[in-house]
């Protein structure tokens, strides 16, 4: 049996596929016998069979095919994909050479889209395709064919099994199924540093030709970036790009199959590339010079002022530490970190005293934790800035001479006598009168009366050291100018003893003498008592 491939109504693409393709075979009706149907010069393949000899013959003929640059082998038919014309295309003829042409014989054809796609004169033994085909949804299709006596429809020959490939056009643009794509890569990186690749797909045939031979460009995102045109990498193009300055490009990579060459289909898309934080930046003081106050009164711990040295870079490569590392306050004050701010806190860690020292200079130094040995040759990471501190005066209290006083008098002590004197004093610059009182809850029966100019204190009633030997009374020193400030002392008085009291008995007694006692006998003894 013979299978032709006429060319029929073929476009001018099929007819130059084809006359590369039958390039081999006008060679080999040349050289072949004469035993197997050749096709006319109109581009046409000839598949026969029939005895012993001409199916060796076509074997051969086969291996010769197979030597072309086609690969074409005798039992395969081809079908251009996409092609629509008026009229249905001749994919082929069948032949066998026990058809005389006197019609008495019928061509049957069965298999892979038989009778749907591919129909068959069963006369002439012409297939044609009556639809449209797409290679990308079925690349290839398994047909039988078959002689049969017109009248009896009893088989001439055993069925020859043949196959119609559907042949790619370039009829389907490449995609980037996974776009668009996000990659980051490190500020400061070196020229060529990779940073990602992408992939498209073509659905066209990538053996047939250079449909689906892509190659990779750029379109946007020059001169930063570059990409392997056969592998898709995309590297930085130039050195020491720098995330402060900017931080984040948008790069469109094509795609274009026919292996880039003119008249090839393209696909695009983006890449977003952010660039990465690298510790490059040190940290510096926005300000070289800090100027702080505070009242000499504050609590211990309380915060005077903030300092911040700002740095470009981001997260952990921002983070500094704050010291204290020169001044006269080093003792009086201290900093400490505030990791969410980023700034350092000025602490008081000492009462300070206005009349002692009205101010402090402290040098702050505000360093990276985390450092990059690679840009160490950008000098310290480090900064510096001075805190100048004024301590302001405030409103003290009264400061007694003594944190306690004990005063001593004696019992017979005449009323309004001097016991003793208490002392206090303005410590303010200012330095307010003081005003002294007794606070009477620590003095009921009112016995102690005090000069509320001078502090001295009086007897106001009589003592008795038998009743009371301790008075614990309380002392109140207010400034005149400011009555708030106030302050109070603890005084001790002793009341001494004096022999103000005779002896007496303890009770009656009675005596009671034998009427025969000797003289100095003991009869009994007597106490008395003294208060």
């Amino acid at each position: 049996m013979v299978i032709c491939l006429t060319g029929g109504t073929m476009p001018e693409r099929l007819a130059e596929m084809l006359l590369d393709l039958w390039t081999p075979l006008i060679i080999l009706w040349i050289t072949v016998p004469p035993c197997i149907h050749t096709a006319p010069m109109n581009q046409s393949q000839v598949l026969m069979s029939g005895s012993r000899l001409e199916l060796n013959r076509l074997s051969e003929e086969q291996r010769v095919l197979n030597r072309s640059k086609r690969g074409w082998v005798w039992n395969q038919m081809f079908v251009l994909e996409e092609f629509s014309g008026p009229e249905p295309i001749l994919v082929g003829r069948l032949h066998t050479d026990l058809d005389p042409g006197s019609k008495k014989i019928k061509y049957i054809l069965s298999g892979d889209g038989a009778g749907t796609i591919f129909q068959i004169n069963d006369i002439t033994g012409d297939i044609h395709a009556i639809k449209r085909l797409d290679r990308e949804e079925k690349a290839e299709y398994t047909l039988t064919a078959q002689a049969v006596d017109w009248e009896t429809n009893k088989p001439l020959e055993p069925p020859s099994e043949f196959i119609i490939k559907v042949q790619d056009i370039n009829d389907n643009a490449p995609e980037f199924l996974n776009g668009p794509y996000h990659a980051t890569v490190p500020e400061m990186s070196i020229l060529g540093t990779s940073v990602t690749n992408v992939t498209a797909t073509d659905a066209d045939d990538p053996v047939y030709g250079n449909s689906a031979k892509l190659v990779y460009s750029i379109l946007e995102g020059q001169p930063y970036f570059s990409i392997e045109p056969e592998t898709a990498i995309i590297k930085t193009a130039l050195p020491n790009m720098d995330r402060e300055a900017k931080e984040e490009y948008l790069v469109v990579i094509q795609a274009k199959d026919m292996g880039g060459h003119s008249g090839g289909l393209s696909g695009t898309t983006t890449l977003t590339v952010t660039l990465t934080d690298v510790n490059d930046n040190p940290p510096k003081f926005a300000q070289s010079l800090y100027h702080f106050s505070v009242p000499e009164d504050v609590v211990l711990g309380t915060a005077i002022g903030r300092v911040k040295a700002n740095d470009q870079d981001i997260g952990e490569n921002a983070q500094s530490s704050y010291d204290i590392i020169d001044g006269d306050g080093t003792a009086l004050f201290e900093i400490t970190s505030d990791a969410q701010a980023q700034d350092g806190i000025i602490r008081l860690r000492k009462p300070l005293d206005f009349e002692t020292k009205k101010s402090y200079t402290l040098k702050v130094e505000a360093a990276n934790v985390h450092t990059d040995p690679r840009f160490s040759g950008k000098g310290p990471f480090k900064d510096t800035a001075t805190v100048k501190i004024v301590v302001e005066d405030a409103d003290e209290p009264p400061i007694f001479s003594s944190p306690t006083y004990l005063l001593e008098v004696h019992e017979n002590a005449a009323l309004n006598s001097v016991i003793g004197q208490v002392t206090a004093r303005d410590p303010d610059v200012t330095s307010s009168p003081i005003r002294f009182s007794i606070d009477r809850h620590t003095d009921l029966e009112r016995q102690f009366n005090i000069n509320a100019d001078d502090g001295k204190i009086t007897l106001a009633t009589p003592l008795d050291r038998e009743l009371s030997v301790w008075h614990n009374i309380t002392i109140i020193a207010t400034e005149i100018r400011n009555h708030s400030q106030i302050s109070r002392v603890p005084v001790a008085i002793k009341v001494l003893d004096v022999n103000d009291n005779a002896p007496e008995f303890a009770s009656e007694y009675e005596a009671f003498l034998c009427e025969n006692g000797k003289p100095g006998q003991a009869s009994s003894r007597i106490y008395t008592q003294e208060g």
